[in-house]
């Protein structure tokens, strides 16, 4: 190919073509995890986390439900990924060896809120949220009916195996917040008088983005490293249903989503999937929450 403005004009048309391909190579879970935030600034204020309002009956004036301040902040992040392409190889047409290579950036770039959003997930065990506790905690701290403060567990840690989660994500708000300001972008390198070309005489075509993740409410998440059994399963279900929220409210919380590790999948899916039992007794587990394999928490 002759190296002029026009022909590296198509070819970059070519390339992002291939990395728009690529991006609907990656299977997105996140979504099913988090709640998307738009971003406009460099970082977002979740000051209203803490909040778990309620209705209640009117009687004489209305009762402002005040925004807690627990000054917890999503700092938005920049993240790139990059790919060098020889210019000798475009001057000798093998250009379209690296045309896979676009299509990587794709996929690699639409699976990243995923490696974020999981890894925040699995990182909830040593990691704080609204409250100051880690996410994954024994002890976060709740009004009770009588006033007083007392703790509430959203972790069982004591059995020393993999960790599995268990979430509600039924509502409009969900366990984590994926906070997104820059859309990924695909941009190029390539004037004779760019240093890469002008030294190495290679072309950059690389994608760039502003994202973060940070974590929502943890009552509408449990994490526990017990052995995937009905039994575990129902101890995490029914810690959460009948979790309640400041002055003893009941959350009216309902877990549905079981998300494990692949080498899990089979096993959890036996639980909660199967019609009928080995002894051929109904499966009074199944349907009760959806399994979610991922890689992101091993």
């Amino acid at each position: 190919m002759i190296i002029n403005a026009g022909n590296l004009k198509t070819l970059f048309v070519a390339f992002k073509a291939a990395f728009q391909a690529g991006l609907g190579m990656a299977e997105s879970q996140y979504k099913r995890i988090c709640t998307i935030v738009p971003s406009t600034t460099g970082s977002e204020e979740y000051g209203w986390l803490g909040s778990f309002p309620g209705m209640r009956e009117w009687l004489g004036d209305r009762v402002i439900n005040g925004v807690k301040s627990h000054g917890y902040t999503i700092k938005n992040k920049p993240f790139e990924l990059t790919v060098g392409v020889p210019r000798a190889a475009i001057e000798d047409d093998q250009y379209g060896v690296f045309t896979p290579m676009q299509q990587e950036l794709g996929r690699a770039t639409e699976a990243h809120p995923d490696e974020l959003a999981f890894g925040l997930l699995k990182a909830g065990i040593s990691t704080p949220c609204y409250d100051g506790q880690y996410f994954f905690d024994t002890d976060h701290p709740v009004i009770g009916a009588d006033g007083a403060v007392a703790s509430q567990s959203n972790y069982d840690s004591a059995g020393g195996g993999s960790t599995w989660y268990l979430l509600d994500t039924s509502r409009a708000l969900r366990p984590l917040i994926f906070q997104n300001r820059k859309a990924p972008n695909f941009v190029s390198l390539t004037a004779e008088t760019d240093e890469n070309v002008f030294s190495r005489a290679e072309y950059l075509y690389g994608v760039d983005c502003r994202r973060n993740v940070g974590y929502g409410f943890w009552q509408m998440a449990y994490a526990s490293n017990q052995p995937i059994t009905e039994d575990n399963i129902v101890a995490a279900y029914t810690a959460m249903t009948e979790r309640t929220g400041d002055n003893g409210r009941p959350l009216g919380l309902k877990p549905n989503l079981l998300v494990v590790r692949p080498g899990s999948k089979f096993a959890a899916a036996k639980i909660v999937n199967a019609s009928t039992l080995a002894n051929g007794a109904e499966n009074v587990m199944k349907g009760i929450v959806e399994v979610l394999d991922t890689p992101w928490i091993i």
